[in-house]
C-alpha cells in the first residue's frame, strides 16, 4: 500500500511537488494602491484631469486691507507663493492634487511664474473675465471652484456650474 502523504509517483515523476503559482491577485476596488489611476491604466481609459481652483487674485488680495496697494505685484507674487500648498494638498472637502490658476490683473499681470505648482494667468483686460473664459473652457471636463468674493463674478461662474468659494478658503500668505 502506497504512503498517502506521497503522490502516486512512476520512474519520471520527481519526489517533491512544485508550490501551485497563485495567479494575478483579482482587482480589489478598496484596495488604496489600485486607485483610479491604475483602473484608468487598465482599462484603456483617459485619465480625468485633477479639479481646477481658479483663484481671482485681485479680489482675494484686496480681501484684506494690508497696504496691498502700495505693491500690487509684490501681493500677487505672495499670493501666488501662498497658494503653491494648495495644489498639492486641495482644498476642504476637494482632496489633492488639484490644478491652481491665479488669475493676475493691471500692475500685478507682470508677476513671474514661479515653481511650485500654480500657474499665472495673465488677464489682458477684465480678470473677472478671463475668469469666465476659463471656466468655460473647462465646463464639464473636471470639477471647478473660483475663489471670489466679487458677486458678480460669482453668479457669472456658478451659471456655468463652477462652485464657488470665500477668499478665506485659500491661504493669502505663505508662512
Amino acid at each position: 500500500m502506497s504512503d498517502p502523504q506521497e503522490p502516486a509517483s512512476g520512474p519520471l515523476t520527481p519526489a517533491f511537488r512544485e508550490p501551485a503559482f497563485p495567479g494575478p491577485a483579482p482587482v480589489s476596488q478598496e484596495s488604496p494602491f489600485q486607485g483610479a489611476t491604475s483602473q484608468a491604466a487598465v482599462s484603456g481609459e483617459p485619465e480625468s484631469p485633477p479639479p481646477l481652483v481658479v483663484v481671482d487674485g485681485a479680489n482675494v488680495v484686496g480681501s484684506v486691507p494690508d497696504g496691498w496697494w502700495r505693491d500690487r505685484a509684490g501681493a500677487a507674487s505672495r499670493l501666488r507663493d501662498a497658494l503653491a500648498p494648495v495644489a498639492a494638498a486641495g482644498l476642504a472637502g476637494m482632496p489633492g492634487p488639484v490644478e491652481v490658476l491665479l488669475v493676475v490683473e493691471g500692475r500685478a499681470r507682470d508677476i513671474p511664474q514661479a515653481p511650485g505648482g500654480v500657474r499665472v494667468e495673465r488677464a489682458s483686460g477684465s480678470g473677472d473675465d478671463k475668469i469666465i473664459e476659463l471656466v468655460r473652457r473647462e465646463h464639464g471636463a473636471r470639477p471647478i471652484v473660483v475663489v471670489t468674493a466679487d458677486r458678480g463674478l460669482r453668479d457669472r461662474a456658478v451659471a456655468l456650474g463652477a462652485e464657488v468659494r470665500a477668499p478665506s478658503a485659500v491661504p493669502r500668505s505663505a508662512r
